[in-house]
């Protein structure tokens, strides 16, 4: 799939756009929009992208995107559960006048804090879970007033933390778009073989060292320290809902030595895999 510029239309009778989608996968590529999107996710786990940030995601999930912030979320591997998630989009402008009032100042100050991408903390999220699920079939004038108490409720008691980093430039082109959403694809499908610059930089088509500066650039990291953020994404996954042993786990995600595997664990992480699977399994 390509990413593109996507176009959102608001709900019939809105002036913003609320969905509720379910099926077996995401359909979105890496992609952007004009549109804030506050994204909370019902059911699957995978790989969230926002910026140059990628993270997990599951049940629970709450995300703010700002305005033209490329971003998709990945579903990986087998799945439990179908993709289900409220997905809330409106324009810059249906705020604009809003936002200068008083009264509105804690939104104002969120929707800035939004071009960095947001995700908030579990118990802000499910805080809003009823809140959110109801806007689906709401009447227009309700549902615009809830949807302001969501973005008020979240503005003032909302635990969130940043996810694109300061330097991310939203300033990419559809060709750029287009070669990080193959970049992500072919990772997705490669990850736990060995991945070299010659395999990856001909897949879009790039010289190696053309390559190399077009990533650096976009996500101010190396590919290769990008293919180790990913396989340790996935291991924690694994620790968290499976039994193997860490060893079984490093190797499955593609690591052949273990003592390597813990010292990518322990960069990323900033712990050990055996502590990180207790500290999940004691909550």
């Amino acid at each position: 799939m390509k990413a593109e510029y996507r176009s959102i239309s608001p709900s019939l009778g809105s002036s913003f756009n609320t969905t509720l989608f379910e099926g077996k996968e995401f359909i979105a590529s890496w992609h952007f929009h004009p549109q804030y999107e506050l994204t909370y996710i019902l059911g699957s786990s995978g790989i969230r992208y926002v910026g140059d940030n990628m993270g997990n995601f599951e049940y629970g999930d709450l995300v703010l995107v700002g305005s033209n912030l490329p971003h998709c979320w990945k579903t990986i591997g087998e799945q439990k559960e179908e993709v289900r998630c409220i997905i809330v989009q409106w324009d810059k402008e249906m705020l604009e006048d809003w936002l200068e009032k008083k009264e509105f100042q804690h939104i104002k100050q969120l929707l800035a804090l939004a071009s960095r991408g947001i995700r908030f903390d579990f118990e802000t999220a499910l805080k809003v879970e009823n809140q959110l699920l109801a806007l689906v079939d709401l009447p227009p004038f309700e549902r615009l007033l809830s949807f302001l108490q969501i973005l008020q409720e979240l503005a003032v008691n909302g635990s969130h933390h940043f996810l694109a980093g300061e330097g991310f430039t939203t300033n990419l082109t559809i060709k750029e778009s287009e070669r990080v959403n193959l970049i992500y694809n072919y990772v997705k499908e490669y990850y736990n073989q060995q991945i070299s610059l010659d395999d990856v930089s001909k897949k879009i088509a790039m010289n190696k060292e053309s390559f190399c500066r077009f990533f650096k650039k976009t996500f101010r990291k190396s590919f290769f320290e990008f293919i180790n953020e990913y396989k340790i994404s996935m291991a924690t996954k694994m620790l968290i809902n499976t039994d193997l042993t860490a060893s079984e786990i490093g190797y499955q995600v593609g690591y052949n030595n273990l003592s390597f595997f813990n010292r990518q664990f322990n960069k990323f992480v900033k712990m050990s895999p055996s502590k990180y699977r207790k500290m999940y399994r004691d909550i």
